[in-house]
């Protein structure tokens, strides 16, 4: 059985997979709220979080929630989600999209293991290892 990374975020789970959706050309966008669960239907704090995302990510599966209302936490805090791509433009493209609004970590650029490599935190705090593989 596969691994799926599983992202947490403050009420930002819709715009940052739609955002990831774009950026890595996904698709099958599944977006689940926790408004349309008979346990949160009556709680306003519910409106516009996630209870469970999902989008297709080449042949992986990016899998992300909102924290349920009235719960604290800091998602991604000290987990990186590592994305090979196939050439150099299109992984420079993705980072650069990712570093818009983002915190760059490590710049990328051509490494001696990969043709490009780069680390980024984006503007909803997870962050990112982009490779290239050619």
């Amino acid at each position: 059985m596969p691994t799926h990374p599983y992202l947490h975020f403050q009420g930002q789970c819709t715009e940052a997979m739609t955002y990831y959706a774009d950026v890595f050309g996904g698709t099958n966008l599944q977006i689940m709220p926790y408004a349309s669960q008979p346990a949160f239907k009556d709680n306003p704090d519910a409106a516009g979080r996630a209870m469970h995302a999902q989008l297709t990510i080449g042949d992986g599966t990016l899998m992300a929630s909102d924290f349920p209302p009235g719960v604290a936490g800091e998602g991604q805090k000290a987990v990186s989600i590592m994305q090979a791509l196939p050439d150099f433009a299109v992984a420079k493209a993705a980072f650069d999209k990712l570093a818009d609004g983002g915190q760059v970590i490590e710049p990328f650029a051509p490494s001696f293991f990969a043709a490009g490599f780069g680390m980024v935190r984006d503007r909803f705090g997870s962050h990112w290892i982009i490779t290239a593989m050619a």
